[in-house]
């Protein structure tokens, strides 16, 4: 049986995920921004919580593992670079490494930008990432820690990802990022095509996370720095990759 992967929103706009195996009966959480609707859909599915996974250590991915752990007896799992600022890990982890969690392989990517210490999960079983706040819906993280060109890096190591991965990102910023997306590439048809998709699927109060890297690679302006319609576009036909990476990030974070 496949990995069973559920969203779990969270707060104002987060989103946590549970991966669970149903023949171990063992369950995976990636992120914690608050206990209570961890717990409850636990306790719904009368799930046992094994393992806890963080992708950095921002607090609205962080608050509600020590409840999670000392409930559950969870283990604790984070990057070795951020351990210093992190709940207590009982294993740390650094890019490049594996683990095993739900009993599949679970392989440690570095995406240093939004924070230095970031890592972001790929787990082959299930054919899921979990970004947190590098990689997101149409979008990226800001730049509170990295610089762009270690963000435009980490970006296309996850962007070498089989195309069918499904990208687990943190938050539910996906309507603003396609406005966003479609202010500096107002001709790009898959992206009006899934800007239309967005807006109906808010409109019924349904996630838009996760999302296909496929999907990704063809709407995400952050994933095409290296485009040569989108350096166009924004008037940056000759530019370095990772200077249109800059323009796009600069322009977002005063869009």
């Amino acid at each position: 049986m496949p990995l069973e992967l559920v969203t779990i929103p969270c707060r104002a706009d987060n989103y946590a995920f549970l991966l669970h195996d149903s023949e171990t009966g063992q369950t995976a959480l990636i992120d914690a921004p608050e206990t209570a609707p961890i717990a409850a859909e636990l306790a719904a599915r009368h799930w046992r919580l094994d393992d806890i996974l963080i992708t950095h250590h921002h607090a609205d991915h962080t608050t509600g593992v020590d409840d999670l752990r000392a409930a559950h007896g969870a283990r604790v799992i984070g990057a070795t670079a951020d351990s210093h600022r992190l709940p207590a890990l009982d294993l740390a982890v650094a890019g490049g490494e594996t683990f095993s969690s739900c009993g599949a392989e679970v392989r440690v990517i570095d995406v240093p930008g939004h924070t230095v210490g970031h890592i972001a999960f790929y787990v082959p079983a299930a054919a899921a990432v979990f970004t947190g706040d590098s990689l997101m819906a149409l979008g990226c993280g800001r730049l509170f820690e990295g610089t762009p060109a270690q963000m435009w890096d980490s970006l296309q190591r996850l962007r070498a990802l089989p195309p069918e991965t499904r990208v687990c990102s943190g938050h539910e910023y996906t309507a603003a990022n396609a406005r966003f997306a479609l202010s500096i590439d107002p001709g790009n048809a898959d992206l009006i095509s899934r800007a239309a998709e967005i807006d109906a699927a808010r409109a019924e109060g349904r996630p838009t996370v996760p999302s296909s890297l496929q999907t990704e690679c063809r709407t995400n302006p952050f994933l095409r720095a290296d485009d040569p319609g989108l350096k166009t576009a924004i008037g940056m036909g000759a530019a370095p990759d990772v200077e249109v990476f800059a323009e796009v990030r600069h322009r977002k974070d005063r869009f």
